[in-house]
């Protein structure tokens, strides 16, 4: 399958799944690994339950970010404990590192949705929560954060990804 195919195809597994009452972090995360070869049991989704709605209606990392992140996570993350400190922070820090992988997620999709918070991004509804235009509005955030790590974990290419230098970042 080329990478079109997977991304288009992880697309509208996630719409299918906000469609059937999945949240958005089960949708997107859900989608990728049913997608995309990650060695991990479908169960865990179940870790991404709890992070609908910016952490459980909190408000904060927009769920879908969290379930593209966490997707990511499932393709490039690390499967064992470090042995050597140095090793693992080059793992993390290096180039390519990990963290120059991740960082392009959030900044991603700031620059297209210009926040990562759902309170912010979802303000309008506050008052209509589960109304039809918000509905639509999360499931095109579930939809374009689904593609968007399709894209970076198919195919596996932390080469690419890794040594992209950072969006914004802290310290």
């Amino acid at each position: 399958m080329t990478s079109e195919e997977v991304i288009a195809k992880v697309k509208k597994r996630a719409k299918d799944n906000f469609r059937t009452g999945l949240n958005c972090a089960e949708s997107v995360f859900e989608a990728v690994i049913a997608c995309v070869d990650v060695s991990l049991p479908h169960e865990t989704m179940c870790l991404m339950t709890g992070f609908g709605g910016g952490g459980g209606l909190f408000g904060d990392t927009c769920g879908a970010l969290v379930g593209a992140m966490a997707a990511l996570g499932a393709v490039y993350g690390r499967r064992e404990v470090p042995t050597q400190a140095k090793a693992a922070s080059e793992e993390i820090y290096g180039n390519p590192g990990l963290y120059r992988l991740f960082n392009r997620l959030p900044n991603e999709f700031k620059q297209r949705f210009g926040s990562t918070q759902c309170r912010v991004l979802t303000s309008q509804w506050r008052k209509t929560w589960l109304c039809r235009d918000h509905l639509r509005f999360c499931r095109n955030l579930v939809i374009d954060a689904a593609g968007l790590a399709a894209e970076m974990a198919f195919p596996k290419d932390l080469a690419r990804w890794g040594s992209l230098s950072f969006g914004i970042q802290y310290p």
